[in-house]
């Protein structure tokens, strides 16, 4: 492939500096959106209880499951509130602790996924090293994910790993948790959290990871255009399975000290000045997401409308 053009050369330092700048108030807006829509899946399924209702909070919290994930990453970085102490604070106790996520053990392990991306020393390798694979493979992993059996593997591996001195704040939240919904007259819904944590979560994870990592050209390649993907997700899409601009992953990892908030405008820019012109590293949506999952030399997995 010839030599694309350089990240300098496509934004000026003062550009730069204005997208590293950080809000407080979109930090706690994306906050507080994250968590009103957890609020709203509990709440849709409380007042007005059916199967619909009820399935339509697992898929939604599944996704907020993950948003709280992404802002535990971004409060990783610091690069979300203007103020290391409330990224941590965030970070650990508002985002990390419902999925029984330590920021700082996590921050020690996704800084190496950042400094050795697509090489045998990432951690996060074994996840997308395989890809594309056939459309019978993916089919089974997502079956596994959506019949509960990657959920249920995963929260094993939790419950036997457990520390009381090192997992408290994931007790403390299903404490608060059960303990709110019982409040309010419907202890059932606390079962709502677990169904989306294993039948919901694994799959939305699986498809960001192949997003990510699993659609890229050459994950050998230092080039973030080579080794990593973006996905320009239509709104619905972000609200159930890109929460909190995680779907602009290769900005990320070009610059991972711009807020994901500016994540986007800065995808939009860099296209608009030709800084992905020749390479083959953004999707589409999702659904293009799994047919670039597929080794092209196959049917390809056809998207349910």
């Amino acid at each position: 492939m010839q030599q694309g053009m350089k990240l300098s050369q496509a934004l000026s330092k003062s550009e730069l500096r204005a997208f590293q700048k950080k809000s407080n108030l979109r930090a706690l807006g994306g906050l507080a959106f994250n968590w009103g829509m957890i609020v709203f899946a509990f709440a849709i399924a409380i007042i007005w209880p059916n199967p619909l209702t009820i399935l339509a909070g697992i898929i939604l919290l599944g996704g907020r499951q993950l948003g709280l994930g992404v802002l535990n990453h971004d409060c990783a970085h610091h690069a979300f509130f203007k103020s290391p102490k409330v990224d941590e604070f965030v970070g650990h106790w508002l985002a990390g602790a419902p999925m029984n996520t330590s920021l700082k053990a996590y921050r020690a392990y996704h800084l190496k996924h950042h400094k050795f991306a697509g090489t045998p020393n990432d951690p996060d390798i074994g996840f997308v090293k395989n890809y594309p694979v056939s459309k019978s493979s993916l089919k089974r992993k997502f079956i596994r994910d959506f019949t509960g059996q990657t959920g249920f593997r995963d929260t094993m591996n939790d419950l036997r790993k457990f520390k009381l001195s090192r997992n408290y704040p994931w007790l403390m939240f299903h404490i608060a948790l059960l303990g709110t919904l019982t409040l309010v007259g419907a202890p059932w819904a606390y079962l709502m959290w677990w169904a989306a944590r294993l039948f919901v979560f694994p799959a939305i994870v699986r498809l960001r990871q192949i997003g990510e990592h699993g659609t890229a050209l050459d994950r050998t390649s230092l080039d973030a255009r080579l080794n990593t993907g973006t996905t320009v997700a239509p709104l619905w899409q972000r609200v159930i399975v890109a929460p909190n601009d995680v779907n602009y992953h290769l900005e990320h990892h070009l610059l991972a000290s711009v807020p994901p908030y500016r994540l986007g405008r800065l995808h939009r820019l860099l296209s608009e000045r030709g800084y992905y012109d020749g390479y083959d590293c953004i999707s589409k949506d999702y659904f293009d997401v799994i047919r670039r999952a597929v080794r092209p030399d196959e049917p390809k997995m056809v998207a349910a409308e």
